[in-house]
C-alpha cells in the first residue's frame, strides 16, 4: 500500500507540476524515472503477495522421516543378514561387518560434502561445494517436492537421501564376499562413492542433472543405486578373483533361513525406498506402494516356475532372490507404471535374473560370490528400459498424451549406458588405488580360516 500511495503523489506532481518541469527538464526526467522505479517495485510487492506461500505438511514430514526408517532397516538389518545367510559360516561376521561400517561411513561422508554435491546446482555432472559440511542447512530451511508449493524440512530430506547413499554402496560388497580385506573395501567405497555415486545422483536427481534434463525417470534408483552397484561389484569380482576352491569345493549358504529374513526385511523396507521417493504422502506415494507389493510377488512366481521348469524344483534361495529381483526391477518404474505394468515388469525380472545368476554368469565367467550383479545390475536394466515401455498411458501409465514409448526408451537406454560405463571406470580406478595402498586380497591362509576370526577376531556361532 505504501509503495501505490508513493506512486500516486509522484503521478500527481508529474501532472500538477508540468509547467514548472518544462522550464526544468532535467528534474522533469529524475521525477519520471522515480515514478518508474515507484512503479516496479509496486509490482514486485503484488507479485510476491499473490505467490503462494510454501507448505510443509505435517503428513510429509511424519511420511519421509518413516520411509527413511525403513530404508535403514533395508540396509541394517536386512541387507546384512541376506548377504550373511548367503556365505559360509566362517565369514557370516565380515559380511555383518563389512554392511554396518561401509553404511555408517557413507552416511558422514553424505553429511560432509556429499548431499551437496548431488543436490545443489553447479555443472550437469556434479553439483557444487555450497553446502559443505551442511553449510545453511537449519531447520528452516526447505527442500523441494514434485509440488510447486509444497516443501519439506531440508534436514527430513538429507537423511532420505543419506540411506540410499548408504545402502547403494554396502550393496557391492556382496560381489567380493568372503576374500577381500576390510581396508580395501573401506577405500574403494570411499572413492566410489565421491566419483561415481554422486555424480550419477546428480545427473539422475539433482538440478540441472544431465540426464534429469534429457528426460530419464527413475523413480526410486534403477540407474543411481542398482546399476551402479552392480556394475562396481562386477568390476570387483574380476579384480579381486575368485574364492579358493570356487567350482571345486562346496560354497552354498550357510543359512538360507537368514536369508529368507533379510529378504523379507528387504521387501518391507522397500516401501520406504519407492513409495518414499514420492516424497509427499499422496496418491503418487501409493501408486509406488502398490507396485512394489504386487511387481515383487510376480517376480517370486516367476523364479519360482523357472526353477521348476529348469531345474526340477523351487528353492527357498530362489524364492528371496526373486523377490529382491523384481524389488530392483520395479524401483525405477514404481512411480509411473501402472499396477499391470509392474506385474510384467515384476515377472519378467524374475524370468531374466534366474539367468542372470546361472548362464549369465557361467558366460561372465566371475565369481560375484551373491549374485550382485546377476539381481541388482540385470533387474536395474529391465527395470529402467521397461519404465520407457509401460510408462505410456495406452498401457496403464502416468505419461502425458503426447508420451512416445520409443523415444522414451531410447533415453532409458542412453542413460543405462552411461551409468554402467561411468561405474566400471570408476570402480577400476578405486579399485586399483585401494590394491595399491593396502592390497585388495587377504592372504591365502586367511581366507581358508575364514575372514570372521582373521580380520575382526570373533565367530558368529560358537559349536
Amino acid at each position: 500500500m505504501k509503495h501505490v500511495l508513493s506512486m500516486l503523489a509522484l503521478l500527481g506532481a508529474v501532472t500538477f507540476g508540468a509547467p514548472a518541469w518544462a522550464e526544468e527538464p532535467a528534474a522533469a526526467a529524475a521525477a519520471v524515472e522515480a515514478v518508474v522505479e515507484v512503479a516496479a517495485e509496486a509490482a514486485a510487492a503484488v507479485a510476491e503477495a499473490a505467490a503462494p506461500a510454501p507448505v510443509v505438511e505435517k503428513g510429509d514430514v511424519a511420511w519421509i522421516m518413516t520411509a527413511t526408517l525403513l530404508v535403514l532397516f533395508m540396509a541394517l538389518p536386512g541387507l546384512a543378514l541376506f548377504y550373511g545367510g548367503l556365505v559360509r559360516s566362517k565369514n557370516m561376521l565380515s559380511v555383518l561387518m563389512q554392511v554396518m561400517v561401509v553404511f555408517s561411513l557413507i552416511s558422514i561422508l553424505w553429511v560432509f560434502y556429499g548431499y551437496s554435491l548431488a543436490f545443489t546446482e553447479g555443472s550437469p555432472y556434479i553439483g557444487s561445494l555450497s553446502k559443505l559440511f551442511l553449510s545453511g542447512v537449519t531447520p528452516d530451511t526447505l527442500a523441494d517436492t514434485f509440488t510447486d508449493n509444497v516443501k519439506l524440512p531440508e534436514y527430513a530430506f538429507i537423511a532420505f537421501q543419506c540411506t540410499f547413499a548408504g545402502i547403494t554402496c554396502a550393496l557391492i560388497v556382496g560381489s567380493f564376499a568372503e576374500r577381500m580385506r576390510f581396508s580395501a573395501v573401506l577405500i574403494f567405497s570411499v572413492i566410489w562413492f565421491t566419483l561415481c555415486y554422486l555424480p550419477i545422483a546428480h545427473m539422475v536427481w539433482g538440478p540441472g542433472g544431465l540426464l534429469l534434463g534429457d528426460g530419464a525417470l527413475d523413480f526410486a534408483g534403477g540407474t543411481v543405486v542398482h546399476i551402479n552397484a552392480g556394475v562396481a561389484g562386477l568390476v570387483g569380482a574380476y579384480m579381486v578373483g575368485k574364492r579358493i576352491g570356487y567350482g571345486r569345493e562346496s560354497m552354498a549358504p550357510h543359512s538360507l533361513t537368514l536369508t529368507m529374513v533379510g529378504a523379507s526385511m528387504l521387501w518391507v523396507g522397500w516401501f520406504g525406498f519407492n513409495a518414499g521417493s514420492n516424497l509427499e504422502a499422496t496418491s503418487g506415494a501409493t501408486l509406488a506402494f502398490i507396485n512394489t507389493l504386487i511387481a515383487t510377488a510376480a517376480a517370486v512366481l516367476a523364479w519360482s516356475a523357472g526353477e521348476a521348469m529348469f531345474k526340477g524344483k523351487a528353492s527357498m534361495l530362489g524364492a528371496a532372490s526373486g523377490a529382491v529381483a523384481g524389488l530392483v526391477a520395479i524401483t525405477p518404474a514404481c512411480g509411473s507404471v501402472g499396477p499391470m505394468g509392474a506385474i510384467i515388469i515384476g515377472g519378467l525380472s524374475g524370468f531374466v535374473c534366474l539367468w542372470g545368476v546361472s548362464g549369465l554368469k557361467r558366460m561372465l565367467g566371475a565369481d560375484d560370490s551373491l549374485d550382485v550383479f546377476g539381481v541388482h545390475g540385470v533387474g536395474g536394466i529391465i527395470g529402467a528400459i521397461l519404465t520407457g515401455v509401460f510408462t505410456a498411458p495406452s498401457l496403464g501409465g502416468t505419461g502425458d498424451a503426447e508420451f512416445s514409448i520409443a523415444s522414451q526408451v531410447w533415453i532409458q537406454t542412453y542413460s543405462v549406458i552411461i551409468t554402467i560405463v561411468w561405474s566400471a571406470v570408476v570402480a577400476f580406478i578405486a579399485y586399483k588405488i585401494a590394491d595399491i595402498v593396502v592390497g585388495l586380497r587377504v592372504p591365502e591362509e586367511e581366507e581358508r580360516e575364514g575372514l570372521d576370526l582373521t580380520a575382526h577376531g570373533e565367530s558368529a556361532y560358537h559349536h
